[in-house]
């Protein structure tokens, strides 16, 4: 943990900004054109009688505290090979930190906000992590940018006995309530903020939509890729009584907070393999690399985004919701069974995860020139992903809500190609972060070329121009036309290109995953 400088010195030097907050003043640091602040609390260390509650403010300091180093990540997994490793950097209790990139800390510029929250399975991810580096955001678009750590896996969603639920989404709040108090010393308008994220980033963002809790805490939404797993009570506590019995112990707060938070990581991560034995209880869950979602609990969390967006919760707040083409591919090629499976693996995942009575049917009518790898892979992009995401954006557009849908279809060249335009390929895409993180793999360490780098650079003014103005450059969706941004090469609107595969999910409802048994 950083320790506040005692010398109470303002404003510092040309080189080392200093700002004043509601807690205290702090001292960032000038890099390329940007002033950057790292690591200021905005919650109290969720440790000690904190540990399983919501987030409390951060206590005041006195003096000048640097903010110039990332908070330590929230205890986690070890990560997915290829993507999101174990976190290095600061260790420490002080999990619940922002950071901020601003082109200029003036109160008196009140630029557009963009917030970005992390994804990794609800399970993983911090924002120190490099390919989150947020300079180009910020530059390219003369945007304030906030990234911030939420706590994620056992500590931020297992649903257990003494502690509210979803308190992962608790600190997005506190963080969103950090932002509306404090941007305004950044040079951020609090009026004109943005949430975006990925993956459970999106999910995230999408349930953000729906809490009464987050309700005029931020204007405007971007949800990329948004996972159509949410848990109900029912199943959510029974997940967490599995997870705590991999300790030993009883899925209640006072137990669990027994063991040392960077410890009980274990126990979710012990169950993970496990998790196909309770498929008669969990469902489809249990294929899925994660025992962690947002649970519907009827409190934080009060429905689904699905239902409280078609039933207009959200439509004042404009948005930007989209997909990958190939989603599923990126965790197909990481499992090393790709150019293994056939037709028995394809059936069973047709009727694992496709809709109505029949799906396998449905799937091999509708595709009947795919492959069984190709099948395989699509209905569980389909599940997972994209028509989750889809369906986000149909139920805003229902309600009377402005919102614009893309799809990402531009391949990645690492692997030789292989990869598609699968899962995570928007994030080193929109943070021009090609040789961090999950870059590292999708753009195999190699100098981008001049077509990376423009769809690069059209991420960013789309993302920031609608953060600025509400439209990101192409037309709203609606049911008649379902005009879609569709980023690729030569980016272009059209209908929305996965027709087909829309045409089975019809009126198919993502609600809260049951307890079957």
């Amino acid at each position: 943990m950083t320790t506040p400088n005692s010398l109470g010195q303002e404003p510092g030097s040309a080189a080392e900004p200093v700002v004043r907050l509601t807690a205290g003043a702090v001292r960032g640091r000038l890099e390329d054109g940007l002033a950057v602040f790292r690591g200021i609390p905005f919650a109290q260390p969720p440790v000690g009688d904190a540990r399983f509650q919501a987030p409390r403010p951060a206590p005041g300091w006195d003096g000048v505290r640097d903010a110039l180093a990332f908070g330590p990540p929230p205890p986690q997994e070890s990560g997915i090979q290829g993507r999101r490793g174990a976190p290095t950097g600061p260790t420490g209790d002080d999990w619940l930190t922002v950071n901020v990139w601003t082109p200029e800390p003036d109160p008196a510029t009140r630029r557009p906000v963009m917030v970005w929250i992390y994804g990794g399975a609800y399970k993983l991810g911090h924002a120190g992590s490099p390919g989150y580096d947020a300079r180009h955001i910020a530059r390219d678009g003369d945007i304030v940018v906030v990234t911030f750590n939420y706590r994620v896996g056992i500590e931020g969603f297992a649903r257990i006995d003494g502690a509210p639920a979803n308190r992962g989404l608790l600190d997005q709040v506190a963080a969103l309530e950090w932002v509306r108090d404090n941007i305004t010393a950044f040079g951020g308008d609090p009026e004109q903020v943005t949430v975006f994220g990925e993956s459970a980033g999106a999910g995230s963002a999408a349930s953000l939509l729906v809490m009464p809790r987050a309700s005029g805490l931020f204007r405007r939404a971007i949800a990329q890729s948004v996972p159509g797993t949410f848990f109900s009570d029912p199943l959510a506590r029974d997940i967490a009584a599995s997870i705590a019995a991999e300790a030993g112990l009883r899925p209640t707060a006072a137990d669990l907070a027994t063991v040392d938070p960077r410890q009980l990581t274990d126990a979710g991560e012990a169950l993970v393999p496990k998790m196909h034995q309770y498929e008669d209880r969990w469902g489809a869950l249990v294929h899925t690399a994660t025992p962690f979602s947002p649970v519907v609990d009827g409190e934080v969390l009060p429905v689904t985004p699905w239902e409280g967006l078609a039933a207009g919760a959200a439509r004042h707040v404009e948005l930007v919701v989209g997909h990958n083409r190939d989603e599923y591919r990126l965790f197909h090629v990481l499992s090393g069974r790709a150019g293994t499976l056939g037709e028995a693996d394809a059936s069973a995942a047709l009727r694992r995860f496709g809709p109505g009575a029949d799906p396998e049917a449905a799937y091999r009518d509708a595709f009947p020139d795919r492959s069984a790898e190709e099948l395989y892979e699509l209905v569980q992009t389909d599940w997972l992903f994209s028509m989750p995401s889809l369906h986000l954006a149909e139920a805003q557009s229902a309600a009377g809500g402005r919102v614009h849908v893309y799809e990402l279809a531009w391949n990645a060249p690492g692997l030789g190609g292989m990869l598609g335009a699968c899962h995570g390929l928007d994030i080193p895409l929109l943070f021009g972060t090609f040789t961090a993180d999950l870059g590292n793999l999708l753009f195999a360490n190699v100098e981008p070329s001049p077509e990376a780098l423009a769809l690069s650079s059209r991420f960013r003014s789309s993302w920031t121009q609608f953060a600025r103005t509400g439209d990101p450059g192409w037309p709203a969706y609606d049911t008649e036309h379902r005009s879609t941004q569709l980023l690729d090469t030569d980016p272009v609107v059209t209908a929305y290109p996965e027709e087909t595969t829309r045409r089975l999910w019809e009126g198919v409802t993502f609600g809260a995953l049951p307890l079957t048994a």
